[in-house]
């Protein structure tokens, strides 16, 4: 089963890389399976990552596998704790949506109907550095309630059943952003 798991994250890190969602060494994914997580590795690049690059830790954060997970791994974990109902994660950088998170209040408008179907929401939650318990508690608390959240000037993070599921989600995310900033009046 690990070997299946490790092989959605490595597919899934590398498309949101083709579809511009991250770059260089931002974003991370993380699927949950009963008491483990499994992340991207620290230091590991999206685009040309590895089964080798996925770290394993448990639900308390300590690491079972022999790599180190992502910096933000206290935000997956947050997330889970928060929403025993999902089972992935996808925190990536896409561009429109952090440049929206500098110029909307609250919440990003959704446009589409997809994204009022499978979002319902997008919370932009305040500024916390990188990496910190404080952005993991702002983030989950923004994720209560919803599918979907941007974290002011960092990024986003959508929830799933599947890798699968979170990740087209944040593609939804990105598309209502990019939208909402082509059409607002400047």
């Amino acid at each position: 089963m690990s070997r299946a798991i490790k092989t959605q994250l490595v597919k899934y890190s590398r498309l949101a890389h083709e579809r511009g969602l991250t770059a260089a060494f931002g974003g991370n994914l993380s699927i949950r399976r009963g008491n483990l997580v499994f992340i991207k590795a620290t230091g590991a690049v999206m685009d040309d990552m590895t089964a080798e690059q996925v770290a394993v830790i448990d639900m308390s954060g300590r690491q079972v596998s022999g790599v180190r997970p992502s910096s933000e791994y206290r935000l997956h974990l947050a997330v889970y704790r928060t929403r025993p109902d999902v089972r992935a994660i996808a925190h990536l950088h896409p561009p429109y949506s952090i440049v929206a998170s500098t110029l909307v209040d609250g919440e990003l408008p959704i446009i589409t109907p997809e994204a009022e179907i499978y979002l319902r929401r997008i919370p932009i939650a305040p500024f916390r550095p990188a990496g910190t318990k404080e952005l993991a508690e702002v983030t989950s608390e923004a994720l209560q309630n919803s599918d979907a959240a941007i974290m002011a000037k960092h990024g986003i993070v959508t929830v799933g059943k599947t890798l699968r599921e979170a990740f087209y989600k944040a593609e939804l995310v990105e598309e209502s952003a990019k939208l909402w900033y082509m059409g607002r009046k400047v």
